[in-house]
């Protein structure tokens, strides 16, 4: 039986290179039942802000399944990234990035790298919450959950048990971000218990991304945070040999997207050129997760084939190494008549049937019942001017429990002060911390800002500060 996909053709190189790769499908034996949509650029111009219409939603919740080719999302206008919007809406809160290289017959100064990226798909600060507090001061707020954190660290040792890797790696800059990236990385040693069979190892963002450049052959499951994941599986494709040989899938619990990693390279669209490997690459992931491994197979082999073969477009065309310059059209035609061959120097790939769920695998998250208790508030105050002016405005506001413990200008101390202390003579945003010595209700934080309101003081952003247990809900400012 034929299963049902949605395809969209996307933008720029997109109908070239999904045109090509639906050949490439049918040719292989894949079985699919295809519904067309029109997403992207076309639809933002039409006024829809997301890039997709009912239609497009209704086939999209029809089939599960998602091939999308790149699409253009016009700048400025306030459009919403089409992608985040689809990963969100259809809870498809896994990436799945391979990057290997085709040593030697696409030139890399790795050929031995061979690694997997999961990506956390729908928070940190892809959830798109930002606010302008000022004139010229702007936030975006990061959030990282315990459920979501865990769900996708147990994702990436599942995914290593099924793939027989060995080893998962955790990037993230809990030295740094102590309570966001903390929450992420004790997820990541909490799943691993779990998995005494595979190796770990965590790494700070910054190195990671350096080991990554320059010694990818030491990681084989990298598992991250969505813009960490977003930055290096772009790092990891480029330096395989480029970033048009790499596929991508997002994996939700009840749908499915699969694309190429790179975008609708519109300079060239038309043209013929386009290397249509990278969403060739996604529908193979497409086709083991529709329980089609023999055609994934067959696939997968012919286009290791043509690349062994030296039939190369002009992204990994290099004298002396490849043997034919081709476009779009005829590095199709490559791939179909190596249909049922199988490569010579690379390893040959076979694909199993989808192994059964582990027990582990839908565990849910034990959230904590600890109960929090109130203890200040955090005021964001739009002031304009010096540190010491605000300080003898605010100090002496307070409620019976409420007082002034600190100012600082963007996260750092800047009232009392004390050695070290810097001047400001002119913010536009300063944070006070009213603190109370024990636990409060909500009500009181009210009659603060009431009396903060009162007094003429613009008021940008709160927040409340808990405790929980004996554990603070908020960092400390830098000198605090």
């Amino acid at each position: 039986m034929s299963t049902p996909i949605t395809v969209a053709y996307g933008d720029g190189i997109g109908p070239e290179i999904m045109e090509a790769t639906l050949k490439i499908l049918m040719e292989g034996g894949a079985k699919l039942d295809i519904e067309t949509i029109q997403i992207g650029e076309e639809l933002y111009k039409m006024g829809f802000s997301s890039g997709f219409d009912k239609d497009a939603w209704n086939s999209i919740n029809r089939t599960k399944v998602l091939l999308k080719a790149p699409i253009t999302t016009p700048q400025g206008g306030g459009y919403k990234s089409l992608n985040v919007t689809l990963r969100k809406s259809l809870g498809l809160y896994a990436n799945v990035r391979p990057c290997r290289s085709y040593h030697p017959f696409v030139e890399t100064d790795h050929p031995k790298m061979d690694l997997v990226v999961v990506r956390e798909n729908e928070e940190d600060l892809y959830a798109g919450i930002e606010y302008r507090l000022s004139a010229n001061t702007y936030e975006s707020l990061k959030l990282i959950t315990k459920q979501g954190s865990e769900k996708i660290c147990r994702y990436a040792f599942e995914y290593a048990v099924k793939n027989g890797r060995k080893k998962v790696s955790c990037f993230v800059k809990d030295n740094i971000m102590k309570m966001a990236d903390g929450a992420f990385h004790n997820a990541f040693k909490e799943v691993a218990k779990e998995y005494p069979q595979i190796e770990t190892d965590s790494h700070i963002i910054d190195i990671a991304c350096a080991r990554l450049a320059t010694r990818p052959e030491m990681f084989d499951v990298i598992v991250t945070e969505n813009l960490y994941g977003d930055i290096i599986s772009d790092i990891a494709a480029e330096i395989s040999g480029s970033v048009g040989l790499a596929g991508s899938s997002n994996i939700g619990d009840k749908a499915a997207m699969f694309e190429a990693i790179h975008g609708s390279a519109p300079d060239i669209a038309g043209k013929g050129i386009a290397n249509p490997s990278g969403i060739l690459l996604g529908a193979i992931q497409m086709l083991t997760h529709i329980g089609q491994p023999e055609a994934a197979t067959a696939i997968h082999n012919a286009l290791l084939k043509t690349i062994e073969d030296g039939v190369h477009t002009g992204d990994i065309y290099k004298e002396g190494i490849s043997k034919k310059h081709v476009g779009t059209e005829e590095f199709t035609k490559a791939v179909v008549e190596n249909m049922g061959e199988k490569p010579q120097k690379f390893s040959a790939v076979e694909y199993k049937p989808a192994a059964k769920k582990a027990a582990t695998e839908n565990k849910l998250t034990t959230l904590s019942t600890v109960k929090p208790e109130i203890r200040g508030i955090d005021v964001f105050i739009g002031w304009g001017e010096d540190t010491e002016s605000l300080a003898a405005k605010i100090s002496g506001i307070k409620t019976a429990n409420l007082t002034l413990g600190i100012l600082d200008f963007r996260g750092l101390k800047v009232w009392p002060k004390g050695e070290g202390t810097p001047d400001v003579e002119k913010g536009e945003i300063f944070r006070a911390r009213f603190r109370s010595p024990k636990a409060i209700e909500a009500a009181e934080t009210i009659e603060l800002l009431g009396k903060l309101s009162e007094a003429g003081i613009a008021i940008a952003q709160t927040a409340t500060t808990y405790m929980y247990g004996e554990e603070k809900g908020y960092s400390l400012a830098q000198g605090e």
